[in-house]
């Protein structure tokens, strides 16, 4: 049973300018942004035992305050007039954080918003600040050789999170023109005992980030860009370019977190550097999900990750390309693990021929050898792509109560980028396919599999082999046969099975490879993952007996035995990706 402590709040807290006196009356300004931010119920929350085992008193509470739509963006600035960083990717309720804004407004004023349901509306009005005098800062500071791009700006203020209830946050800063930019920050319960723990892809944020003119992929050169000038090291002192400064928390993520939200789960959140600064984090929780692309990987991160489930959590990929690049951190001026480094290449990289385990090459490539099949099952293979996900197993029980059936498609969910179970990739030998969805990647044919296995410890482990799973898991899409529905209960019944304790208990993966067209089956190699046993030590038997889908379903999260009715909240997905 979670226990979360919130300090009682009321009234609207005010920001206070580094080195100001602070405080002050609220100003003038948007109207939707003056709204009056309603108390912080209660001073102590405990978590309760739902039907599955995972909702929270503390979730369903903070979810039935009053929500707003003001969050988003009417007139997203697109040339600079106004954009924002943090000196933190997460802090802890009541820790301090510090933006640093650029705007050629006269002035600006931030709202902070928690994201989640809130009766569809998507997120709650926590914190705003008065008016704040417009600075335009400097230009980006660049690192050559290395190519990293920085802003080394001047601090514009401190915000106060005391009272603030953990989750994931969007400072929305709008200038006094109108035009308005996102700063992401995620506040982490560090005692929470949550059923589950999602993990913000910041990393990957960071990695495709070109605000600057570098990213890991690109960088500047003449008129144009090109890949030999990428940053071998990219910062987080700088705003995302992307999602008009949200990185791909929107389209990626923010779907996935408002339907858990909307559940009244027990649910708490970390980023990518808070599972490499503390990997030992998640042996609190029952389950992990990351979502849509999680591709940047530091070697505590991947450790963290494979402990984790050979203690018995259950791992959700719902993405895919994840744990695919090998990472590893350096400090700012502002801070530890500021800098992420990724040469892509071992001659490059200072550390070959010295310090190989942590060489930032692909992690399957050598010096490392350690392909993300070992953990996840599915193997990344191409984009970009977008192609139909074709069910192959419907009486697996995920699909329970979703109406299913062999060979139903599901339009357009197979994209950017996807995996496939590879039957020559270490990997462990009873992964089971789910969908098995064939497509056409750059002129080869080939196909996308959603996957699942056991591990030893009984920890159950889904990989959905699609980047746009997330963004498609609309229960109540308005047309019958659209995806959403199908995949909404899919992942209710993930989050049922995967949050009461190791899903492999209950649910044995029953390895089907053989049975399914595509590339031939080789046979399976050791896993070496380490404290783990070779994939042969995985196999669990074959069940014989043909499973069947129950003629009528009850939600073990709803108690309902029809599709669930609720509003939905979605956000449209806005990167491309680029190899």
């Amino acid at each position: 049973m979670a226990v979360l402590v919130l300090a009682a709040g009321g009234g609207a807290l005010l920001a206070s300018r580094v080195g100001g006196t602070g405080g002050g009356p609220q100003g003038p300004g948007n109207a939707a942004e003056t709204e009056e931010i309603p108390p912080t119920t209660g001073q102590v929350v405990s978590g309760t035992i739902g039907p599955a085992g995972m909702t929270s008193v503390f979730i369903k509470r903070e979810n039935a305050l009053p929500g707003t739509t003001s969050w988003r963006l009417t007139a997203p600035a697109d040339k600079h007039e106004i954009e924002g960083y943090a000196d933190r990717t997460s802090v802890v309720p009541g820790e301090p954080v510090t933006l640093y804004v650029s705007t050629v407004a006269p002035t600006f004023r931030v709202a902070a918003y928690r994201m989640g349901y809130y009766q569809g509306n998507g997120a709650r009005l926590i914190w705003q600040s008065p008016d704040e005098p417009g600075d335009h800062q400097s230009e980006p500071s660049i690192t050559y050789g290395v190519n990293t791009a920085e802003a080394h700006w001047r601090p514009t203020l401190t915000v106060p999170t005391e009272g603030w209830p953990p989750g994931d946050y969007l400072f929305k800063l709008t200038s006094s023109t109108g035009l308005q930019q996102y700063v992401p920050l995620t506040l982490r319960d560090d005692s929470s005992t949550a059923a589950y723990v999602v993990v913000n892809a910041v990393t990957t944020w960071q990695a495709y980030n070109v605000w600057g003119g570098y990213d890991l992929y690109q960088g500047l050169v003449g008129n144009g860009s090109d890949y030999a000038h990428r940053a071998r090291i990219v910062s987080f002192d700088r705003p995302y370019a992307l999602g008009s400064g949200a990185g791909d928390f929107l389209g990626l993520e923010y779907p996935f977190l408002s339907l858990v939200e909307s559940l009244g789960l027990d649910v708490t959140y970390i980023t990518d550097v808070d599972l490499h600064e503390r990997p030992d984090l998640l042996l609190r929780h029952r389950a992990v999900f990351t979502m849509g692309h999680d591709e940047y990987y530091s070697m505590a991160m991947r450790n963290g990750l494979q402990s984790a489930r050979d203690h018995g959590v259950n791992l959700a990929f719902l993405g895919a390309n994840a744990i695919y690049r090998h990472i590893r951190f350096a400090p700012s001026s502002l801070g530890p693990d500021r800098m992420e480094i990724d040469y892509k290449s071992a001659t490059e990289d200072p550390l070959n021929g010295h310090d190989n385990a942590d060489v930032t090459v692909d992690w399957r490539d050598a010096p490392n050898n350690m392909p993300e099949s070992i953990i996840i099952g599915d193997f990344y293979q191409c984009n970009p792509v977008q192609a139909d996900m074709v069910i192959t197993d419907p009486a697996n029980w995920l699909f329970a109560g979703s109406g299913a059936f062999n060979g139903e498609r599901l339009a357009n969910v197979v994209g950017s980028e996807y995996d496939r179970y590879d039957g020559s990739a270490p990997r462990p030998s009873n992964v089971e396919i789910l969908t098995h969805s064939p497509l056409t990647c750059r002129g080869k044919p080939d196909y996308s599999d959603a996957t699942y296995y056991t591990a030893l410890s009984g920890a159950g482990v889904f990989a959905s082999g699609t980047i746009d799973f997330v963004g498609a898991i609309d229960p109540n899409c308005p047309t019958p046969g659209c995806p959403g529905r199908v995949l909404g209960r899919v992942v209710e019944n993930l989050l049922a099975a995967f949050g009461v304790g190791p899903a492999g208990l209950v649910h044995p993966s029953i390895p089907n490879a053989a049975t399914l067209p595509g590339p031939p089956v080789i046979a399976p190699s050791s896993v070496g993952t380490g404290t783990d046993p070779p994939s042969t030590r995985y196999r669990t038997p074959l069940q014989t007996t043909p499973r069947t889908v129950a003629p009528t379903y009850r939600s073990p999260l709803t108690g309902r035995r029809t599709i669930p009715t609720r509003p939905y909240v979605t956000y449209p997905r806005t990167t491309v990706y680029r190899r």
